[in-house]
């Protein structure tokens, strides 16, 4: 009998405690759910607080963007669709630097005399770039057009060099194609109508040389047309300047308004058949310097569907020697502002200007401006049209309106009167 009761004694135990240990498992589970539910309840009211619950829980694709952090969102999008620049000096400051001599700099690495090389733009993401063709105003009516035809031999030798980083291109299908190389599409910009010496025919052949937009001045005034930093002779532009900017529309070459005076923008405006480019310039309005655009012009740009591309010079963004990134986006927002985001790109004019903006130091850095954009509320599209799909535009319409104008026969009138008779041969 003892050993009977002490079986059934085990046997009580053991249930009492299997049901303890079952009990405390119950518990245990039921405590950590609890625990869970008010942890996922917490996170969802803290989250109803930031523009993240609106991102995720919503799915509103501007509020899932401001998730991002900025700099890398604006690096995904310049990976995506190309960040096209409209102006760049690296050939003048070759010529200045090193007097075009190749064997003294080397674009693969840091070059300490430029604003542009070769790394530098791999981190700055460039997809395409217009190269300024330049010379000044003193060799107008001398040898402007041979200086300018040695800055073009410039360019066109340092994308053959660097093949691996550039590629020559002159369609706005190339620049896509060459994006897709992931090479850096490599555009050539005349930067003065006095690279022409008032002849149609040396503007035809700039354009068979590559060059693929020209700036109608500089900072002098042509025979033609007038330019923003000297007193004006021709209320914007004569009847031969609107004949060049017809021959540019039959050409498919951009017409330039940067450098001229506010009334030849006027005037180009009233006969061009295609769209215009300003290559570097900014907003009238918050910088009053007469290289920039002003408002009447900007209001114009839907209709003939032209593009602002903005300048980073600080003496253009802030009237002084000091500006920074923030300023540069606020020409950007005012253009977007008066004329529309489809009509405002970057000109950021590196290695032409001798003051930098304040976290835009040099070709690495655009993603800095874009991350700043995107702060502004800037949509994904948005980014990707002033970064270089509205450029790519006016191109392609600028080809489309060349195209209609195929039939007409190269223009050969001559100026009149002809300027500076005693350089010019008697014909």
């Amino acid at each position: 009998m003892a050993s009977l009761k002490s079986s059934a004694e085990l046997k009580v135990n053991i249930s009492g405690d299997f049901l303890k240990t079952r009990h405390s498992t119950v518990v245990r589970v039921v405590i950590f759910f609890l625990l869970g539910c008010i942890s996922i309840f917490v996170l969802a009211e803290l989250l109803k607080y930031s523009c993240l619950y609106d991102g995720i829980f919503t799915r509103n694709p501007v509020t899932a963007r401001l998730s991002d952090d900025p700099l890398e969102r604006a690096k995904k999008l310049l990976k995506k669709s190309p960040l096209i620049d409209g102006h760049n000096d690296l050939a003048e400051a070759i010529r200045d630097n090193f007097q075009d001599q190749f064997d003294k700099f080397n674009l693969s690495g840091h070059v300490k005399q430029f604003m542009t090389d070769i790394p530098r733009l791999r981190e700055g993401l460039l997809g395409a770039q217009f190269w300024s063709s330049f010379m000044g105003c003193s060799s107008q009516f001398k040898d402007a057009t041979r200086t300018f035809i040695d800055q073009i031999d410039v360019i066109r030798r340092f994308v053959a060099q660097y093949s691996y980083a550039f590629k020559f291109v002159t369609t706005s299908k190339d620049i896509l194609d060459a994006f897709h190389e992931n090479k850096i599409a490599s555009m050539i910009g005349v930067e003065g109508g006095h690279a022409i010496d008032s002849s149609l025919a040396t503007l035809r052949q700039l354009y068979n040389l590559g060059a693929r937009y020209m700036t109608l001045t500089h900072q002098c005034n042509t025979p033609w047309a007038d330019s923003c930093s000297v007193p004006p002779e021709h209320n914007g532009l004569t009847s031969f300047g609107v004949r060049v900017v017809h021959e540019m529309n039959r050409l498919g070459m951009l017409v330039d308004l940067s450098h001229v005076s506010a009334q030849t923008m006027r005037s180009t405006l009233n006969v061009t058949k295609a769209p215009v480019i300003f290559s570097h310039s900014s907003a009238y309005a918050l910088c009053n310097n007469s290289r920039n655009v002003p408002d009447d012009v900007l209001k114009r740009l839907p209709e003939n569907g032209g593009l602002v591309m903005v300048n980073f010079f600080p003496l253009y963004i802030n009237c002084s020697k000091y500006a920074s990134l923030s300023q540069v986006a606020d020409h950007i927002d005012y253009i977007r502002k008066v004329a529309g985001v489809e009509h405002v790109g970057i000109g950021s004019d590196f290695d032409g200007i001798s003051y930098v903006p304040k976290g835009l130091e040099d070709v690495s850095k655009y993603p800095y401006l874009f991350a700043e954009l995107i702060r502004r509320n800037y949509t994904d599209q948005e980014i990707e049209m002033v970064a270089g799909l509205n450029l790519i535009r006016v191109f392609e319409k600028a080809e489309q309106v060349a195209a209609s104008l195929s039939k007409e026969d190269p223009d050969n009138t001559l100026i009149s009167p002809q300027p500076n008779k005693t350089c010019r041969p008697d014909f």
